[in-house]
């Protein structure tokens, strides 16, 4: 009697970051389901709602225009649309990379029971942020209306701009959650990474006040491009050149395929670790 025995080979296995990918497809529901999650939770109980999410930038623009417009009287006008227009695109950098590992680091419970793509935690994240950022973006462009700033066609440039900003800030979070699994204490110290990175990037004072000397240190930081390609199309009115562009979308290209293969290596010891 022929007997036909079957042999598991792991060598025929997909390469993890291609079985990550495949199965984060396959898994798509439960990214919508955890979006939705995280902001009703977020404005459940909330007397202002999701009007919080538009109150931070805004409140914070006004302290910075009263502060620097006043104080080192920077020489930019319409300030205030200078100002919102960085926060708007770093505030949704900062808080979703932020919540990409924070939302790894608790899933300790879920990955322990079930099987889930582990990208999904980080990839939830970044689209919470991306509804948070829509969300900014129309007190942006009413700020930016009530001064008087000529809103014209440049403005249909900006899905690609947020679309570059969203690349990169994936792969940074796909980086903090596979560092948050296996050190805790990355979480508080990214509090003041971001804070150092906050006043390298040209947010509310303008690039040219870099000291030549230290040119090439301000051009090492990929914010810099991130910032430019989302502010200029609002600010100045006009479509960033293919310079910037090519920087920008490269350093978003180099930290998503870092992040997802250094997440995606690593994701089969998650769920003993977490």
């Amino acid at each position: 009697m022929d007997i036909t025995r079957e042999y598991y080979d792991s060598s025929k296995l997909p390469h993890p970051a291609i079985a990550e990918f495949f199965a984060l497809i396959q898994y798509w529901d439960l990214v919508v389901q955890f979006v939705s999650r995280s902001i009703k939770t977020r404005y459940k109980r909330s007397v202002l709602g999701v009007f919080w999410t538009m109150l931070n930038p805004l409140m914070t623009m006004v302290v910075l225009t009263l502060v620097f417009s006043n104080v080192f009287r920077f020489p930019i006008q319409n300030y205030p649309v200078y100002i919102l227009s960085g926060l708007t695109i770093w505030n949704f950098f900062s808080a979703a990379s932020k919540q990409a590992m924070g939302e790894m680091f608790y899933s300790g419970g879920l990955l322990n029971r079930i099987y889930i793509p582990k990208s999904v935690f980080v990839v939830s994240a970044v689209a919470t942020g991306m509804v948070n950022l829509g969300l900014s973006f129309v007190v942006l462009l009413g700020i930016a209306l009530i001064l008087g700033v000529q809103v014209n066609f440049t403005l249909l440039v900006l899905p690609i701009s947020i679309l570059i900003a969203t690349l990169f800030t994936f792969g940074i979070g796909l980086v903090l959650a596979t560092a948050a699994v296996y050190f805790s204490d990355i979480m508080p110290f990214y509090d003041v990474i971001l804070m150092v990175w906050f006043y390298a990037t040209p947010v509310f004072y303008p690039a040219d006040i870099i000291p030549a000397q230290w040119a090439w240190v301000f051009k090492l930081n990929p914010m810099v491009y991130i910032v430019d390609i989302f502010r200029q199309p609002i600010f100045q009115g006009t479509i960033p050149s293919l310079h910037q562009w090519v920087i920008a979308l490269a350093v978003s290209l180099v930290a998503f395929f870092i992040g997802w293969y250094l997440f995606t290596i690593k994701s089969n010891e998650y769920a003993y670790r977490i």
